[in-house]
This record gives structure tokens, sequence and C-alpha cells, in this order.
């Protein structure tokens, strides 16, 4: 079930942040309806974010919709047994085919147990989900993000986040990684609110996987 409600960190979040940063207080004021969903799946949560790897939110958007069409039930055990050539039919590459499909094995033989993980620290959770084929640490950030809904979070590899650190904080410069650590350290704890609303300032559209 899709959680609409905010994680309860949001508010004071909301708050301590832009007391501490301008930019940041300018963003939560420009977006009062700006809300960390939760899907409530996490098989869906990890083949959106495997999708929309390296591709734009539109791209991603128009793949998912002829995927979802094609599976008609999102589960583990429905994509297991799709044929490839109809998943890459839906504008998959075939290493995202082999991706979306090693995921499924993950969950149908319980080395993915999401459950598990509603206790463990952020990179236990990462450096299980790293072991599925095509899962890297941005793809896994994701799902702390979206599905656990982890407070602190600061995808480094995530060309939004950079994009907006460089829009608001560098005159325009994409920042290296080091630098981009050192922008993200003054939002501590609550980096995930800080990104979420980064991303907010490129794009209207509401960041979901």
């Amino acid at each position: 079930m899709k959680t609409r409600a905010a994680p309860p960190y949001w508010k004071i979040a909301c708050a301590e942040l832009a007391a501490g940063d301008r930019v940041m207080a300018g963003l939560i004021a420009r977006y009062p309806d700006a809300i960390l969903a939760n899907r409530g799946d996490p098989f869906q949560t990890l083949v959106r974010a495997i999708v929309g790897q390296q591709i734009s939110i539109k791209a991603a958007d128009s793949i998912w919709a002829r995927f979802a069409a094609l599976a008609e039930d999102i589960a583990p055990q429905r994509i297991a047994i799709l044929e490839a050539d109809a998943l890459a039919a839906c504008g998959l590459s075939r290493r995202k085919v082999e991706y979306v499909q090693d995921l499924a094995g993950h969950f149908i033989d319980g080395r993915i147990a999401p459950k598990r993980w509603q206790r463990t620290d952020d990179e236990a959770v990462i450096a299980e989900l790293i072991d599925v084929r095509g899962i890297g640490r941005w793809t896994a950030e994701m799902f702390l993000i979206f599905y656990l809904r982890r407070a602190d979070v600061w995808p480094l590899d995530d060309i939004g986040l950079q994009k907006a650190a460089a829009l608001h904080y560098l005159d325009g410069a994409r920042p290296p990684p080091k630098r981009l650590r050192e922008i993200g350290e003054r939002f501590a704890p609550w980096r995930t609110v800080a990104t979420w609303y980064l991303w907010r300032s490129l794009d209207p559209v509401v960041v979901q996987y």
C-alpha cells in the first residue's frame, strides 16, 4: 500500500534545515506540498530504480508504463517468467532485463528479505543490495530514500543532486565528490530531506521510485 503521509521526522527536519541554510529555507517555502511518499512495495521500488538508471525521469516513466502494462502484476514471480525479448520491447536495455530478472530471483529465493532491514543500518542494507546484478550504490541509496525512508542519505552519484548543488551553491560549477560531500555535511542528519528539495528545485514533477 502506498504511503502518502510524510515520514515522522519531516517537519522537524524542514524546520532545522530552513533555520540553518538560506537556500533550503527558500526551497522549503516554495514547495510546501513536497512529501516523501512510499509505494509500499520493495520489489517495485527497486525495479523502478533499475529502470531509471542513467536516463531522464520522462524516459523512465515512458518505459515504466510499457513495462507495467506487459507485466500486469509487478511481482517477482511474474517478472521471472516474462520473456527477455518482451521486456526489451518495453524499452529496457538487455542489461536492465538481466538486472530485473536477477532481482526477481533474489526475492523469490529469500536472498532479499526487506522486513529484516527495518533495524539494519544504511551501509549494511547497501552491502546486501549490491549483491544483485545491476544494483550499485546509487540504486541502493534510492531504496533507502524511497522505501525505507531513511533520514540521512546523500547520494553522491546522483546527477540531479550534482546539478542542484552546482546551481544553488557553486555558481553552476559541477562539484567533485569531495566538494559535494562537504556540502551535504551541513544538512546532516537530514540529508534525505535536503536531497528531496534540491531535486524538486530542478523539476516540478515529484521524484518517486
